[in-house]
């Protein structure tokens, strides 16, 4: 058996993938995400993001060069098998539902890894309570807002608690106290040592969220460093089509006398008090 604590949670080495005979859509992908690390993933649509994550579970497999999950590598691997280790949620909630009602929806992995019934239920209740689900849990998941399907969607990875759970526009058709719950769920993984991988547009809740960023461009890897340095990196942004977030940019607007790399709200707010107080002297 190969230890997980020998290897890093992920490796892509040299990943090319393309459709059929279409032109590459992965070009050369080499990344190294540890365990326990929180990864977001940024990108213009067609950067290769959701293509990049369908390797993580072996839906995909490279059309050269090799992706490894702790070690062991895709080929080898069925999707079946990766799964137990790995829960990618579609950004698309329609293309992984598919059970009579909410409850069956999110039991069925758990019953399918042959989980005691007590533990399926119990695991049921718990992540359905914890998503603001319960309520809905005989009810058809297509009977459902696409907020609360994507939800459903989560709800079904999280219950059989794989070790990397990656996330495929989590944020869309959810409101902000949704978000919200988001947010401390991907703190409360965090904490139980999960590798988590999320595929977004929304650069607020990036900021709020990852330690680390990886930004994709047209099947490239542009970078891959700390959050804070690349979204305050403005020309790293625009050379990848995407918009700085709100508080570094207005820092920028302050350049002469705020640091470039304010991240948080309550950063600016610290530099703004020490500005004024140093004014006020």
């Amino acid at each position: 058996m190969i230890s997980k604590l020998s290897h890093p949670a992920i490796t892509f080495e040299d990943v090319w993938f393309s459709y059929s005979s279409s032109e590459p859509i992965l070009r050369g992908i080499n990344l190294h995400i540890n365990e326990g690390d929180a990864v977001a993933i940024l990108g213009e649509n067609g950067a290769g993001k959701t293509t990049l994550i369908k390797h993580l579970n072996g839906l995909l497999k490279p059309t050269q060069g090799n992706v490894y999950i702790y070690g062991e590598n895709t080929k080898s691997k069925s999707v079946a098998e990766l799964s137990r280790k790995v829960g990618v949620i579609f950004q698309n909630p329609d293309h992984q539902l598919f059970a009579e009602t909410v409850e069956e929806e999110v039991s069925f992995a758990l019953k399918n890894f042959n989980y005691p019934a007590h533990v399926v239920s119990l695991r049921v209740e718990k992540i359905l309570k914890m998503l603001d689900l319960w309520e809905y849990r005989k009810s058809s998941p297509f009977s459902l807002s696409g907020g609360e399907r994507k939800r459903v969607a989560i709800a079904s990875i999280l219950s059989y608690d794989p070790s990397i759970i990656a996330m495929d526009e989590p944020t869309v058709g959810q409101d902000y106290a949704q978000k919200q719950k988001l947010s401390e769920i991907i703190r409360l993984l965090q904490i139980q040592g999960k590798t988590i991988i999320v595929v977004t547009h929304d650069i607020e809740f990036v900021c709020e969220n990852f330690s680390k960023t990886i930004i994709l461009s047209k099947g490239n890897v542009l970078a891959y460093d700390f959050t804070r340095n690349i979204l305050t990196n403005f020309e790293l942004l625009l050379k990848a089509h995407l918009l700085p977030p709100q508080i570094p940019y207005l820092a920028s607007r302050f350049n002469s006398i705020l640091p470039k790399n304010v991240l948080y709200v309550w950063e600016m707010r610290n530099e703004i008090l020490r500005v004024m107080g140093r004014l006020t002297v």
